[in-house]
């Protein structure tokens, strides 16, 4: 009996260690990678004996990187913003008004979440030239809500459904506006949920290729995962990996951070969704 707790320890952290390793390898091969240059990329080491912090540099030259992150930053924030305010005041007609046809609505919402972006590429396109917005961070911030609208209206939606009625109705009693019960009463007890949600718009948002390779044009209206895509080395026979790695480190960064900072909420707002969803 002892021997196969035992084994089943050992196990545990078999696991455990297996799936720290297979999810941390890769980010740490992207700084290792970041650190070499020339023919020292095709060395195995764990860490280079003379690290070649001048990709982080050459990633800022000969491009504008920096611009590319404030748009990444522009366009990511807004769409979070835009989509948790219209997501929560959605969610609350959703959650808490009955109405004819609200599950089909519903259902609607969360079909259209699982739709490719391929799919409404071209209508996109379309729209974007006719709003004038082409080449415009305001068209990818149009665009990008396409597909956090939909995931961030049925998260709140669900988690909205499990507050208490009686303090919606203590509320009203008291004179209490629907936008009052939900700034006042609702929103501060959404905390995990917002932090979750709002993190996966921006992670969406932050990491999203197609529409801001098809909506823009200039190097200084692209966002970083375009231009990491687009770096070209001195000739068309180079790669310069070194650089690719160092940008891909740079950018993934603020993600790490972010999720170390709101850890806690996170976890909250998962396990609320797990158990009243």
């Amino acid at each position: 009996m002892r021997s196969r707790k035992i084994i089943g320890r050992v196990m545990f952290y078999v696991l455990v260690a297996f799936i720290v390793i297979y999810t941390v390898f890769p980010f740490y091969w992207a700084i290792v990678s970041s650190l070499k240059a020339g023919s020292g990329l095709f060395q195995v080491e764990f860490w280079p004996a003379n690290p070649a912090w001048d990709n982080y540099v050459g990633v800022f030259q000969g491009q504008p990187f920096g611009r590319n992150i404030l748009n990444s930053v522009i366009v990511a924030v807004s769409v979070v913003v835009l989509s948790l305010f219209l997501a929560v005041t959605a969610s609350y007609s959703l959650g808490r008004i009955r109405f004819r046809g609200r599950t089909t609505l519903l259902l609607v919402v969360l079909s259209v979440s699982m739709f490719p972006q391929v799919a409404v590429l071209s209508g996109m396109f379309e729209l974007i030239r006719w709003l004038g917005l082409y080449n415009n961070l305001l068209g990818l911030i149009l665009s990008y809500m396409i597909f956090t609208l939909p995931f961030t209206v049925w998260v709140l939606t669900t988690f909205m459904r499990e507050l208490p009625k009686e303090l919606e109705e203590a509320a009203i009693v008291d004179g209490a506006s629907p936008w009052v019960v939900i700034t006042r009463v609702f929103l501060p007890l959404m905390g995990p949920a917002l932090v979750t949600t709002g993190l996966l718009a921006f992670i969406a948002a932050w990491n999203e290729f197609l529409f801001a390779l098809s909506f823009t044009l200039s190097n200084e209206m692209r966002t970083v995962p375009v231009a990491i895509a687009l770096i070209t080395g001195t000739s068309q026979f180079e790669l310069p990996w070194g650089n690719i790695m160092a940008a891909s480190v740079i950018v993934t960064v603020p993600l790490l951070v972010l999720v170390m900072i709101f850890q806690r909420k996170i976890v909250s707002g998962l396990t609320a969704g797990a158990v009243k969803g």
